[in-house]
């Protein structure tokens, strides 16, 4: 009913200010850059299974949401182009990528570092929506798939970690790739799907987002989602160094491995990353039936 009844309508100070509070509004739930702050304490104080329940689907609710309202509510003539939400999406977006990743890099916490990686994610999701074409909805709508498994796979392995010895701070994780050899190469795995490193799922989204902008012309966003993916490598790298370089203190518990009902939920989301990433078939295909979907009844 909305949909047919806002084009008679759409030039309207009223339905203009209505579609700027919905955008703030479901910014604010998806934490879309600077509408973030309350990410990283949600994340780092709930219990990890809430922060995986969290990460895999909390702000992905938000993106189906902004993709609804954008394209099938309002649609894309007047959402992406009549009003400029379009620049301000990539602008924020790419903001969100830059600063995020940036952050995650200083933290301590492990699970405050993912939190702000989440933010940096859906700014990639953001700016495949912002860039408003058939590629960069398709890019957005994986991202979101994609996302979910990795970032799940990731806080369920941070949660077998506090489970063993109770902290989650990264030095604390010194010399655990011996003890918990499993779950550290869940982590692993997890992380290098976040910068998007074949063959994971993390590489495919990151992608077809590049070639969204290259199909537009947009070069130098493309190399700055190559810097956030930099970025990504390098507080990434700084887990993996710790994890087996480093050396683990000497009140560290000995206990081993995480049980096997918590190694096995982790390593199907982990194995989902891999298997995604190599046959890109369905969830591409999907993604890409969405996204005609999407921009067909928008138009």
């Amino acid at each position: 009913d909305l949909a047919a009844r806002l084009p008679e309508v759409a030039d309207t100070r009223t339905v203009r200010a209505g579609f700027d509070f919905l955008t703030v509004g479901i910014g604010l739930k998806l934490a879309l850059f600077p509408l973030h702050l309350w990410m990283p304490n949600a994340y780092a104080f709930a219990p990890s299974v809430i922060s995986a329940y969290l990460s895999a689907t909390a702000t992905k609710v938000a993106v189906y949401l902004l993709l609804r309202f954008l394209l099938e509510i309002f649609g894309i003539e007047f959402s992406l182009r009549t009003m400029p939400l379009d620049l301000i999406l990539i602008t924020l977006g790419l903001l969100g990528i830059l600063s995020a990743s940036l952050v995650a890099i200083y933290q301590r916490n492990v699970k405050r570092m993912l939190a702000y990686s989440s933010v940096a994610q859906v700014g990639y999701m953001v700016l495949g929506i912002g860039l408003a074409s058939h590629t960069g909805i398709t890019a957005a709508l994986l991202h979101l798939f994609n996302h979910a498994l990795m970032k799940g796979a990731l806080f369920l392995a941070l949660g077998a970690v506090m489970y063993r010895i109770g902290s989650v701070l990264i030095d604390d994780l010194a010399g655990l790739g011996k003890r918990m050899p499993w779950t550290m190469a869940a982590l692993v795995i997890g992380g290098i799907s976040l910068i998007g490193v074949p063959p994971t799922i993390g590489f495919v989204s990151k992608w077809y987002l590049v070639l969204a902008t290259l199909e537009q012309g947009l070069w130098p966003l493309a190399i700055l989602i190559l810097i956030g993916s930099v970025l990504a490598l390098v507080y990434v790298w700084k887990l993996i160094e710790t994890i087996y370089l480093g050396t683990a203190p000497e009140n560290a518990s000995t206990r081993t491995e995480a049980p096997l009902s918590m190694l096995l939920p982790t390593w199907a989301l982990v194995l989902a990353n891999l298997y995604f990433g190599i046959d890109t078939e369905i969830s591409v295909g999907v993604a890409a039936q969405s996204a005609d979907l999407l921009i067909g009844g928008s138009r």
